[in-house]
């Protein structure tokens, strides 16, 4: 214990003394670079070399940054302290990230996919299209970042395995907070991640807050939507494999109810919380939606619902849940598909009727039963920690 003190004063100390952007040697392997406002951050990501450490100072960094290293880690001094803005005609940086509008790329290729990268502790603000946006990716850690006031979605990833997108805040970006997709470019059946965790996120003031988008094997679980058009999409279609076989767990969604107008591919949407558009074996369970009220198509508490291609919603599961004060239905199987089963849910108006039979058992068969902790009660008992 007194070597690894010892160790740990030495680096500090290093730290301390090394010039800006030098690389100093750390106690876990790997070195950090240290990066100050006015500095390069992309200069210090391409001298770095797996298992190192980009460590940028509190302050406001206007550049975008590439990340295409695999075992980089990206960290920032807090959320509130380091802060990344588009370039702007003052910035130092510009490059592939930049010209396509995102703050942080993580990128990565079909034969080559950029693995255990972190990015964290850090906000990416005000970029035209993405705050973040990870392509051919395996293992991303994106940890305590904040995204707000993106032009299309706050943290987003497409062909990537095995991500774990923890304890963020993406807030009053143009469509989606979170957004997890198969690919953008090609049409084609649902992805199987291996096991992808969107886990202790708060999501808020998004056209959506979560979109999960042609995708199989995750869990969405321990979120905190509110004040969204809608909280929670599953998107699927026609397309083989099917999207599904998740679960979406103890998320805690409330007040939904900012409005959104129409688009080519949606209709208006206010008042959702838990939407499955064409999803097969998707397990709902233990969350609690309450007071999402709208009038759009999609609106209510958990809402089934068959895609705009046509594609059913099939043996999906939705137990235990709390559903209440909902409009316009607390649950709603506005879909014609088969084997979808409402089990032991708490709740006053469903359509059709008679889905709302609460289970003596189920620990979520009362309306008092506890909420999911809020983004802020979590991040007080970590400190207390």
């Amino acid at each position: 214990m007194a070597t690894r003190h010892i160790a740990l004063l030495a680096c500090g100390a290093a730290l301390a003394a090394a010039p800006p952007g030098a690389a100093v040697p750390s106690t876990h392997g790997g070195s950090v670079h240290r990066v100050r406002p006015g500095q390069s951050i992309q200069k210090a990501v391409d001298a770095a070399r797996p298992g190192d450490t980009i460590l940028l100072s509190p302050g406001t960094y206007r550049e975008s940054v590439r990340i295409s290293t695999s075992r980089l880690t990206l960290r920032g001094s807090g959320p509130s302290s380091t802060v990344l803005v588009p370039a702007g005609a003052t910035g130092t940086g510009t490059g592939p990230c930049a010209a396509a509008g995102h703050g942080v790329c993580v990128a990565g290729s079909a034969g080559r996919p950029v693995a255990n990268v972190s990015v964290r502790s850090l906000t990416l603000r005000g970029f035209a299209k993405n705050g973040l946006w990870a392509s051919w990716t395996d293992r991303l850690t994106v940890q305590q970042v904040t995204a707000e006031k993106n032009g299309t979605w706050g943290i987003a990833q497409e062909r990537s395995l095995r991500s774990s997108l923890l304890q963020n805040t993406a807030r009053n970006n143009g469509d989606a907070g979170l957004f997890l997709s198969n690919t953008m470019d090609k049409e084609e059946g649902a992805a199987d991640t291996k096991g992808t965790v969107v886990s202790h996120n708060r999501v808020s003031g998004n056209r959506i807050g979560i979109t999960v988008r042609r995708l199989r094997n995750l869990t969405v679980e321990h979120n905190e939507a509110t004040a969204n058009c809608a909280a929670l999409f599953v998107v699927g279609d026609e397309n083989s494999p099917r999207a599904g076989a998740m679960t979406l767990r103890r998320n805690n969604i409330h007040e939904n109810n900012k409005l959104c107008p129409k688009t080519p591919r949606l209709p208006s949407l206010q008042g959702s919380g838990i939407v499955l558009t064409g999803a097969e074996q998707t397990l709902v369970t233990y969350n609690r939606v309450v007071g999402n009220v709208g009038s759009s198509p999609l609106s209510g508490g958990i809402v089934l619902f068959k895609s705009f291609v046509g594609a059913h919603n099939e043996r999906n599961k939705i137990h235990d849940n709390v559903v209440l004060r909902n409009g316009t239905a607390d649950l709603a199987n506005r879909d014609t598909g088969t084997g979808n089963t409402f089990r032991g849910n708490t709740c006053t108006r469903s359509e059709p009727s008679g889905l709302c039979r609460p289970h003596p058992a189920s620990p979520a068969s009362s309306a008092s039963a506890p909420r999911p902790p809020t983004h802020a009660a979590r991040q007080q008992r970590q400190g207390e920690r």
